[in-house]
């Protein structure tokens, strides 16, 4: 209960109790609890508090009418200016939760207030945790700082928001202003570098940064014949190699007491055709320091002279590829200059048998050493199958040795019938490995063309026993002068016998025959390798 008052008494306007009048109702009428006659003051009034307002007079025997504190508060805010407007907990004049109705004007100035429904309110300071603002043609909902948690406007202007959405934010007119990611303000990208982004589940930029083009997007990977399509020297057949080519580019040694096979396979992972395998069929647990079983690649200086290593502008590396063994542990490799001086041991895990993996290696540039620029050994890269303790160096860290391998690694060739497989493989400068760059068939033939070509020549004979000249024109201009190998006659008529070449330069080169008969048509066909 609380204590009679008359209607008179100035809280309400028309019936409508205001903010404005409650300040006349606690300045003017003390409120109390329970029964009239027990004049309990009470120092808040809660929801489930009751006043009885009378209807004729402030006599004890009128007709009053019961009205709680909740139901006053849910009453209508009428014009005017509301400084320190609270409805959320216990303000100086009561406690309230209920929904506020501005149907005409209204400005706060300050307050806190939960549920808002309004036409048009101006609000300068408040947190309102729910705001459903309407608007009309003049004016509109405008909010100059605040909290919002909810905000369903169809125009206005949010100059400071912070907010914490659930679902879509949607500003159909007007600006509205984010809080800040982890992002920068400014423009990111341009003729020389890409944006890179980071996003977050709502959408908004938290990171952002650029990386560089490279200069050499035309051709990235250094390595030719990467992917082991290309095999002009076996075509596919095993060999048992000791020190030589198999598929174009790929040097295979072996000096130890055990012997290994190289072959062009068709097993590979997903996104290859081919792999190179290597199977050891007499195993040689037990190396000699100086002995090794090797696959390499020798890079020419023209294609990593931009890389300026053996300067201080020296730039980083990414060497990547895909392998499988029947071993697993612990694999090693290194990279290495013409002089064989200058070398990075580097090491690769193997954790599943015979199951494809992608490895990524990443290098700092070395700094010091001769780096060949020309059309020498710019960079060596080797992968060890086996390799003895005299070339074998701590994995991670440039040295000035002769290092072809890491030491502690796996001993491929040490296993009877092990296998390795490797395919993929690329260099590239920058610290981030990019996906395999696979060139044209012909384009990447012409690549390995340049250090090895098999090419052909013809003739016709005069008189028998008499010495005819051929030439041999090469596809490719050569790395070097090449070595002339003859391989075998062809043709319909091929009864000449080769004698020697003669005149070999870069273009291509002579040959000599003694004619078998008269008036007799040859053909042939010879190697010409300029290999590093």
């Amino acid at each position: 209960m609380a204590t009679i008052l008359n209607r008179t008494t100035t809280f309400a306007t028309n019936g409508t109790v205001t903010a404005a009048g409650l300040h006349n109702l606690i300045d003017d009428t003390a409120i109390y609890a329970g029964l009239i006659t027990t004049q309990t003051e009470l120092t808040t009034v809660g929801t489930s508090d009751q006043i009885l307002i009378a209807v004729g007079g402030v006599s004890d025997t009128g007709a009053p009418r019961r009205a709680t504190v909740q139901n006053l508060f849910e009453d209508t805010l009428t014009a005017g200016t509301f400084v320190n407007l609270s409805l959320t907990g216990a303000l100086t004049y009561g406690t309230a939760t209920g929904n506020r109705t501005v149907s005409t004007s209204a400005t706060i100035t300050t307050g806190t207030i939960p549920n808002l429904t309004s036409s048009t309110a101006s609000i300068t300071l408040g947190t309102i945790p729910t705001l459903t603002a309407g608007t009309t043609t003049s004016t509109a909902a405008n909010i100059t700082n605040g909290t919002v948690q909810t905000l369903t406007a169809s125009t206005g202007t949010i100059t400071n928001l912070s907010t914490t959405l659930a679902g879509d934010f949607t500003i159909s007119q007007g600006t509205g202003t984010l809080g800040t990611t982890g992002a920068t303000l400014g423009t990111y990208g341009g003729a020389t570098s890409i944006p890179v982004l980071a996003i977050d589940a709502k959408g908004r930029v938290t990171t952002a940064s650029t990386s560089a083009i490279a200069s050499n997007t035309g051709f990235r990977n250094r390595i030719i014949n990467g992917d082991m399509r290309i095999d002009q020297r076996n075509a596919g057949a095993s060999v048992t190699f000791t020190a030589q080519y198999t598929v174009d580019r790929w040097y295979c040694e072996e000096n130890t007491d055990g012997a290994m096979t190289a072959q062009r396979s068709a097993t590979a992972p997903s996104g290859f055709s081919n792999s190179l395998l290597f199977t050891t069929t007499t195993a040689d647990a037990s190396l000699g320091a100086t002995q090794a079983a090797l696959v390499a690649q020798f890079i020419e200086g023209f294609n990593t002279s931009d890389l300026a290593w053996g300067t201080a502008s020296a730039k980083t590396i990414t060497l990547s590829f895909w392998v499988r063994s029947s071993l697993t542990g612990t694999f090693g490799g290194a990279l290495r200059n013409s002089a064989a001086n200058r070398s990075y041991p580097f090491t690769y895990s193997i954790s599943v048998a015979d199951t494809w993996e992608n490895k990524t290696i990443t290098v700092a540039g070395d700094t010091s050493g001769t780096w060949l620029d020309n059309n020498g050994v710019g960079i060596g890269v080797f992968f060890g199958l086996g390799v003895g303790s005299t070339n074998s160096g701590t994995a991670g860290a440039w040295a000035g040795s002769n290092f072809l391998s890491a030491t502690g690694a796996v001993s491929v060739i040490g296993t009877l019938n092990a296998t390795f497989y490797i395919t993929g493989v690329q260099l590239e400068a920058g610290s981030t490995a990019t996906d395999f760059e696979r060139r044209p068939i012909g384009t990447e033939l012409a690549l390995c063309q340049r250090y090895y070509e098999i090419a052909s020549g013809s003739f016709r004979s005069a008189t028998t026993g008499s010495f005819v000249g051929a030439h041999v024109g090469f596809k490719e201009q050569k790395r070097s002068v090449p070595t002339m190998t003859y391989l075998a006659n062809g043709g319909t008529q091929s009864s000449g016998t080769f004698d020697a070449f003669y005149g070999t330069n870069v273009h291509g080169a002579g040959a000599q025959f003694n004619a078998g008969g008269d008036n007799y048509g040859y053909g042939f066909t010879a190697s010409a390798s300029s290999e590093l």
